[in-house]
């Protein structure tokens, strides 16, 4: 386990730490209690999962069944077992040593934390909704109580506590607190600090297939459970389940061995998440969540687009937003809508180019003007341009200007989709399953994400890509070195225009009608440019599964909230300032940022090292 350092504002107290006696966050416990109590009260969830919580039905999900468990029961079961297996981890049980191949403690402890949030959430939701803790059954009870234990077990192991640092006496009273402060989350730290990833072993590329099979499985089906909750108590309880499950595993090293492995096996990885997410309509009985789905999937493809401007080039661009509806507005009025003053039909081919092509001479207009500048400047430059879309297209009404966009009325009545006579607004069965309009749409967006990525993959291992990334980096060095930053910026910048115009010319089909309201800076559901950029920080800049993550989340969370009203915004902000806060290189960063953002953490296994 490594040592943690205090992080100190005070320059009085910049030496290093050294680290103190080894003990639990709640105090001297013995190590065999701790570790029995976490492993007993795992085991004690998996069971009360079986025991009915509530007497009546009128709590959604109906957790009054014995043996049948349901709704939030089935989370605290899956948190119940991963808490029980880590413990029998840190025991040391024979067949489990591979579940944590960073170190137990660290996991083990987010697993139970993981398990009593969820239950006690659950507890507190009957409670709140029937009328009092009266309506919970001996199960509920149950539950309560044996998460409580895992957690003070899991809480008590130990771990090397940094020796903190003492308070400079003549500090101010903010400095003082700034320091206590800083101890506090050293130590926070600590208790949670793994130790290096044990190497994979010699396996089977079988054996490796199967296991990135098996990876590919539980992500579709964490994902098909989360856009088909159906109730608000089941959201809730599913981001509590899911984001400190999946602190828990990262924690546990399984994230960092399977990152190995899609790593050595690449393309197969690509295609198996490809036909994982192919697969998603087949799990639907209609198109109630198909729906989310192929948003998802535009909102996806328009972030990865933006990936390659602010992720590889680093220009921060505050209207790209503004691309996508050029894009859909260019196919709404070539698609044969009877509100496009031209008139014109085109088949999709010819209206897909149109879109991105219209998007790509955007790109190229704005950018060249304005990328000779940097930083802020870009960044209210591109905003202004976001704004100056919507307004030109509310004008352009036959009143304040000329008749092409039917102002605020926008291009409404657009045609489903026909391609080689495929109908895309009719429900087609296939291989027994009946397809509907939006599992249609979704195919369709799939294949243009393909497309997406394909970009995606081959500019950023280019020469050019190259030369994006040494932007980004430092542009003064890369200027030195003989780039063309001017030209290697545009490309970037039309690029992601032509991408954000190719899901543009879907959406535009999609949604049947296209408006200037739709195109926002801001607003309360995406996409918009707040949005699509909070997508490429939240998932991880410059790499192609982290914006994807990012919209998939950014996209869902704020559907599945709208039942908060106006607490919705709060509630994601408080959310987003919290994963910020303890994972700021996003969800899936690449090494470079790692390093950046927690080059404190690294520094002292790294002096290691150089000492050894």
């Amino acid at each position: 386990m490594s040592t943690m350092t205090t992080i100190s504002e005070n320059p009085k107290a910049a030496a290093a730490t050294e680290p103190a006696t080894a003990t639990g966050l709640i105090g001297f416990l013995p190590v065999g209690i701790a570790r029995a109590l976490a492993l007993g009260g795992g085991v004690l969830t998996v069971a009360s999962t079986f025991l009915a919580w509530t007497w009546t039905p009128r709590f959604p999900g109906d957790l009054t069944f014995y043996g049948s468990p349901g709704g939030l029961q089935l989370q605290v079961l899956v948190l119940g077992l991963l808490t029980t297996l880590f413990a029998l981890s840190s025991y040391g049980v024979k067949g489990t040593r591979w579940l944590t191949p960073a170190g137990p403690d660290a996991a083990l402890k987010l697993a139970a934390l993981a398990s009593f949030a969820t239950a006690w959430f659950t507890v507190g939701a009957i409670s709140v909704d029937l009328g009092g803790p009266v309506n919970l059954e001996p199960g509920g009870a149950v539950v309560a109580l044996a998460t409580l234990l895992a957690l003070l077990g899991a809480l008590a192991l130990p771990f090397e506590r940094p020796k903190l640092l003492p308070v400079d006496p003549e500090d101010t009273g903010w400095d003082q607190f700034k320091h206590r402060s800083a101890n506090n989350w050293a130590t926070f730290k600590a208790a949670f600090a793994t130790g290096p990833v044990r190497r994979l072993p010699a396996m089977h590329s079988s054996v490796e297939i199967l296991i990135i099979t098996a990876v590919l499985a539980v992500a579709l089906g964490v994902f098909t459970y989360g856009i088909g909750t159906e109730y608000d108590e089941l959201f809730l309880g599913f981001l509590i389940t899911a984001g400190f499950g999946f602190a828990a595993v990262n924690k546990s090293g399984l994230m960092q061995q399977a990152t190995q492995l899609t790593k050595k096996h690449q393309n197969l990885s690509i295609a198996g998440a490809f036909t994982a997410a192919a697969l998603f309509p087949f799990t639907q009985t209609d198109d109630q969540y198909a729906t989310l789905g192929v948003y998802i999937l535009i909102f996806a493809t328009v972030a990865l687009g933006l990936n390659i401007v602010v992720g590889l080039a680093g220009l921060l661009d505050l209207g790209y937003v503004a691309f996508l509806g050029v894009g859909a507005y260019a196919a709404a009025l070539v698609s044969g809508a009877p509100s496009s003053p031209f008139g014109v039909h085109l088949p999709f081919w010819a209206a897909i180019l149109v879109g991105a092509g219209a998007s790509l001479v955007f790109g190229v207009l704005i950018g060249a003007p304005t990328l000779r500048l940097r930083g802020d400047y870009l960044a209210i430059v591109t905003l202004g341009f976001g704004e100056i879309f919507r307004i030109a297209v509310m004008n352009t009404d036959g009143t304040s200007g000329p008749d092409v966009t039917n102002g605020s009325n926008g291009i409404a009545s657009i045609p489903n989709l026909s391609i080689f006579g495929f109908d895309f607004g009719a429900e087609h069965t296939i291989a027994g399953f009946t397809i509907g309009r939006f599992a249609n749409y979704f195919f369709l967006m799939l294949l243009i994400m393909a497309v997406v990525v394909l970009v995606f993959r081959r500019s950023g291992d280019s020469r050019i890509g190259r030369a994006w990334v040494a932007i980004r980096e430092d542009e003064t060095a890369a200027l030195a070195m003989g780039i063309n930053g001017f030209r290697v910026k545009l490309i970037a910048f039309a690029l992601g225009a032509s991408l954000a115009g190719l899901a543009g010319t879907v959406q535009a089909h999609v949604t049947y009608t296209v408006t200037p309201e739709q195109y926002l800076f801001a607003g309360p559901i995406p996409p918009n440019s707040a949005f699509l950029l909070a997508a490429v920080v939240l998932g991880g800049m410059g790499t192609m599964s982290g914006p994807l993550v990012g919209a998939s989340l950014l996209f869902l969370i704020p559907n599945k909230l709208q039942f908060m009203g106006e607490y919705q915004l709060l509630a994601f902000g408080v959310a987003l300032i919290l994963l910020m806060r303890f994972r700021p290189e996003g969800m899936i960063a690449n090494r470079r940022n790692q390093l950046e953002f927690h080059e404190k953490d690294e520094t002292p296994a790294t002096l290691a090292k150089a000492g050894a």
